[in-house]
């Protein structure tokens, strides 16, 4: 079940945190058992890939290794075990690795190497390299196939818009944990960002109003035009984030119920209280996706007088990922650049394509290399 693969291969190796990345060729990756080769035709660059590869963000992996996070690309070689994956399919890559024999030790490909002994052993022993790459090896688990004939021929995506997915995901696996329905309003914050943006997206196509919340008015106005633009019938509010919990809180409440909450809080921003507000104006039996980084999210009185649902996230689940492509494949999502706006760099520009993806961030911003 292999397709011919050349030797060697061009990948973007961190051999340590102070020299940065060069561009080596290095042999290609084989297929073992329970794997798959892929042909890499867009790789996502996050917003603080930067911080995190030159040590800003304290993340553990150990080096050398490929950088990377999520992808698409086409099967290029399977392992033997492989029973339905095809040489040749379009598929996303996803970046969460899981322990097939305990899901609780997982982490971030080239990211992080998590906090657990089995997490560590599966980053540094097996699945080390990511996917800044023209080829790569991930687990068959991580590749979820791509109708490209409905997406691509049908609906119109390039395969660059695809890889917005990986941006998608992360509010979807927060919103889908606390089971947000058709007709509910949630409030997302801070929604000006990367993930919050898309959270924002994620919210609007399940049918949820959204009240959208952020410290600038005019990242707010654009936000809302973006949506409104892409979606003509979207239900989407804005509140900017005054810094008084107050204030906030009778902002929030101005629109009536309130059923969930959607936290992207960076960790700059850990001592915000716009989540206090937001929990505070909930209703009873409200719930809260926690998938930032806040120190006090809310008073205890208000948890346990109104019953209100706390919950800490992580990415996404392995069934949240099919979920999600079948919404996508439904035509559920705008298209063109009311759905992104993506900005693509060869391997060879990963200095500038870091510092692009740094601050060109919010609803519909990609940045991605083309391998």
């Amino acid at each position: 079940m292999t397709s011919p693969l050349p030797p060697h291969h061009r990948a973007l190796v961190l051999s340590t945190r102070s020299s940065g990345f060069s561009l080596h060729t290095v042999p290609i990756p084989l297929p073992t058992p329970g794997s798959a080769v892929l042909r890499i035709l867009q790789a996502g660059i996050i917003s603080y890939h930067r911080e995190v590869y030159d040590g800003t963000r304290p993340y553990s992996f150990p080096t050398p290794l490929v950088g990377g996070s999520s992808a698409i690309g086409r099967v290029a070689a399977l392992g033997p075990d492989a029973v339905s994956l095809t040489v040749g399919q379009l598929v996303f890559v996803d970046c969460v690795v899981r322990g097939r024999d305990d899901p609780r030790e997982l982490f971030l490909t080239a990211i992080s190497e998590g906090a657990r002994a089995g997490s560590k052993k599966l980053f540094r022993d097996v699945w080390r390299d990511g996917v800044w790459a023209e080829y790569a090896r991930m687990p068959l688990e991580n590749c979820v196939p791509l109708d490209e004939e409905r997406l691509c021929a049908g609906l119109g995506y390039e395969i660059k818009d695809l890889m917005y997915m990986c941006h998608l995901l992360v509010p979807y696996g927060g919103l889908r944990d606390i089971r947000v329905e058709p007709g509910e309003t949630v409030v997302v914050a801070p929604a000006t960002g990367g993930y919050g943006g898309a959270g924002v997206q994620v919210a609007v196509a399940l049918g949820a109003r959204v009240i959208a919340m952020g410290r600038d008015e005019g990242k707010l106005a654009a936000l809302r035009e973006h949506v409104k633009m892409g979606t003509p019938g979207a239900s989407i509010e804005t509140v900017r984030i005054s810094g008084d919990e107050k204030t906030d809180t009778a902002a929030l409440q101005a629109f009536g119920t309130i059923d969930a909450v959607l936290d992207f809080t960076p960790p700059a921003a850990s001592k915000s209280t716009h989540l206090k507000s937001a929990v505070a104006a909930l209703r009873r039996g409200g719930r809260v996706s926690m998938m930032g980084f806040v120190d006090v999210p809310a008073s205890s009185w208000k948890l346990v007088g109104d019953n209100i649902t706390l919950k800490g996230k992580l990415m996404y689940e392995r069934e949240d990922m099919f979920q999600f492509v079948k919404m996508l494949e439904r035509g559920l999502f705008p298209k063109g650049e009311e759905f992104v706006d993506a900005k693509t760099f060869p391997l060879e520009d990963w200095k500038e394509a870091m510092d692009s993806a740094a601050e060109y961030t919010g609803i519909g911003k990609l940045v991605s290399f083309a391998p």
